[in-house]
């Protein structure tokens, strides 16, 4: 069976040269795929394992970046946060026509909406998303020097910086003209908070970019989907994942068809009670949160143009994408009023 995105026989064969300890491998599965790097699930005879490419069509300059990935889940390995096992690493294109790299499997579930929760009672779901906030805190908490990331980023103007890298990636996937963004691009320039810190982030922060042992006692097993991980302010990642938020009763946030409605499951902290339990478990001043929270929502409306890009030119693998690009506007409409009356 044909899998998108992979050479079956090349894979192999470069697996048996430069990932022996994986085993022998005998199949590969697309795990998910589409809207960001794509991931599959490898058998072999010893155990399971799985691989990491950028998407197929439209990958934008700096995005996608595999070798980064890699660097940050092998410097993490050793620290409180959790991550998958580094196993290999491969910058060849010839080999599957992009760079890609292995890392362990680990059980558990990236859940996404109420359903994929099953009969999780309120009160277990109320300690996962506290944990959510905590292992963010942790993250955050760690020496990137001491780790050997010093020089993965620039902590020093990092967020001027991603207004005007976002506003490039804009012009280069827009599919139409939006004066809002513009206007919105002026008014985050304008607040640029005048210090930040500099720690390591994430970058797409959120419970589905973690994978999820539920039960009694749910656990958070490993956070996954670094692409987009470098040195920068720590507030833009929880004001990311304030914007893939979605609160009971937000009947807009629920029209935008990202990262599914978990957080709005009996139990599951407010967006405002994550926040808050974040600065208590990591000591950090949220006073200038919503500035955070608008750059949130205008780095996923580009993230959203990029995806709705592909999907016009036919090169995403998975289903559920013609609707995507109506969420465009609605992120940009939300994000000014985060920054308040202009």
């Amino acid at each position: 069976m044909t899998v998108p995105g992979i050479d079956r026989p090349r894979l192999f064969a470069w697996m048996g040269r430069h990932a022996p300890d994986a085993g022998e491998p005998l199949s590969v599965s697309l795990i998910s795929g589409g809207r960001s790097n794509l991931t599959y699930l490898i058998e072999t005879r010893e155990r399971r394992v799985v691989l990491r490419r950028p998407p197929l069509g439209h990958v934008l300059p700096t995005a996608h970046d595999m070798g980064r990935e890699w660097r940050v889940i092998s410097a993490l390995t050793p620290t409180p946060v959790p991550v998958p096992g580094p196993v290999a690493f491969c910058a060849d294109e010839e080999v599957i026509g992009a760079p890609f790299y292995l890392m362990d499997h680990v059980a558990g579930a990236a859940v996404r909406t109420r359903e994929e929760l099953g009969d999780l009672a309120p009160e277990p779901t109320r300690r996962l998303s506290r944990s959510l906030a905590e292992v963010l805190a942790a993250i955050h908490a760690v020496d990137y020097r001491e780790a050997g990331l010093d020089g993965f980023g620039r902590p020093d103007g990092y967020l001027a910086r991603q207004v005007e890298r976002w506003c490039k990636q804009w012009e280069r996937s827009k599919t139409a003209d939006l004066p809002d963004f513009d206007r919105l691009a002026d008014r985050l320039r304008e607040r640029l908070p005048a210090r930040s810190a500099g720690t390591l982030v994430h970058g797409d922060y959120r419970l589905d970019n973690t994978l999820v042992r539920l039960g009694p006692e749910p656990e958070i097993r490993a956070v996954v989907d670094w692409e987009m991980s470098t040195l920068g302010d720590p507030l833009a990642d929880l004001g990311l994942t304030l914007t893939y938020w979605q609160d009971a009763g937000d009947e807009e946030r629920a029209g935008i068809p990202v990262s599914g409605d978990v957080t709005a499951a009996p139990g599951f902290l407010t967006a405002a009670e994550f926040a808050a339990h974040y600065a208590e478990v990591s000591g950090r001043d949220t006073a200038e949160l919503g500035f955070y929270v608008a750059l949130g929502n205008f780095k996923l409306a580009v993230i959203i143009e990029g995806i709705h890009a592909r999907f016009r030119q036919g090169k995403t693998v998975g289903e559920g994408f013609e609707r995507i690009g109506a969420a465009v506007p609605v992120l940009i409409a939300r994000a000014h009023r985060m920054l308040g009356p202009s």
